[in-house]
């Protein structure tokens, strides 16, 4: 399992952004498991997400701020009366929401984006950097099938990519007029639990429905750069406290496998499963280059395909045995 450690985080202060969504979750449980101080910042107040990782005593040690990101008046005061030293920003709309509504998309993801920036530059003495969610859904599809960097076009096929890569041309230019040092790190298809929207959910949704009993069809097929959740959450957390100056980004890699391994594994894991998947391969390129992180922030974590679906599987069950495993969205 993912035993990477954060150290000197008893003296920080976390606002997390989105933190009842699925990287927020994860990202609160690893700072809170490092005493750290934690603003978890939504605007749903639902915490199932959390309550599937943590106990009710644990997610209690942390603040709650429920407010809406477009709210351009609604940071700051935040920020001031919890003495943020860090801003790790998660909230955004995902690309089904950002196909159908656009203009909501576009308030959420980079509006939103804007007011944290916002509210960093009114606070930039306390606030050491901010660390924000783009996506690898910036490149947009292309013919080339070698791991790409950062370096490499960006051709967005999709709203959501492209809202991810203005929000990283803001963050440049914020760093240029107001110095604010941010890091925007751009995963592809993120699994665990608590992962329960989107089409690259897909493969989370095929290791829960196994648990059930239930047969599962994978909506795309292909290969696919796939990470474990804690690692993912771990860097973000690792990106945040480093000391980095400037406006970076960095493209997020775990392993690039085929689907017919995620089911392999799934099936090791639990034998019997009944799962099936689409030929139709994300419109993302299925590797990314992480070459240029790992020279920036050094030893990062990668949790083995097999290990991290195992580990997955084996919480689904335990979710399932205490009656807390919820299957709506295996229907969706």
């Amino acid at each position: 399992m993912n035993n990477y450690s954060i150290p000197g985080l008893e003296n920080t202060t976390f606002l997390i952004t989105g933190a009842h969504g699925f990287i927020g979750a994860w990202v609160a449980k690893r700072l809170l498991s490092s005493n750290a101080r934690v603003v978890l910042f939504d605007q749903c107040a639902d915490p199932r997400r959390l309550r599937l990782i943590m106990s009710d005593e644990e997610i209690a040690r942390a603040q709650v701020a429920i407010a809406d990101i477009t709210d351009p008046e609604a940071l700051t005061p935040i920020i001031e009366k919890h003495s943020v030293t860090h801003i790790i920003h998660l909230a955004g709309l995902q690309v089904p929401t950002c196909r159908v509504n656009p203009r909501q998309g576009a308030m959420v993801n980079i509006v939103g984006t804007i007011n944290v920036f916002e509210a960093a530059s009114k606070s930039k003495e306390s606030i050491k950097r901010i660390v924000y969610a783009s996506s690898a859904a910036v490149f947009g599809m292309t013919t080339d099938d070698h791991p790409l960097s950062e370096g490499e076009a960006t051709h967005p096929a999709t709203h959501y990519g492209a809202f991810k890569r203005c929000n990283e041309d803001n963050a440049r230019v914020y760093y240029l007029d107001h110095g604010i040092d941010s890091i925007g790190l751009r995963p592809l298809t993120i699994y665990g639990v608590g992962r329960d929207f989107g089409l690259t959910s897909d493969p989370t949704k095929a290791m829960k429905a196994t648990v059930v009993g239930r047969p599962y069809h994978i909506r795309f097929g292909g290969r696919t750069d796939f990470q474990y959740i804690a690692d993912t959450a771990d860097i973000f957390i690792r990106a945040s406290t480093s000391d980095l100056r400037g406006a970076h980004v960095f493209n997020l890699h775990g392993e690039t496998v085929h689907v017919v391994d995620i089911i392999t594994e799934i099936e090791r894991a639990w034998p019997h499963s009944e799962i099936t998947y689409a030929e139709e391969p994300l419109a993302i390129p299925p590797a990314m280059d992480d070459s240029a992180i790992r020279a920036a922030l050094g030893d990062i974590p990668a949790t083995p395909l097999e290990t991290g679906v195992r580990a997955t599987i084996e919480h689904f069950a335990e979710l399932h045995r205490e009656g807390r495993l919820d299957t709506s969205d295996l229907d969706q």
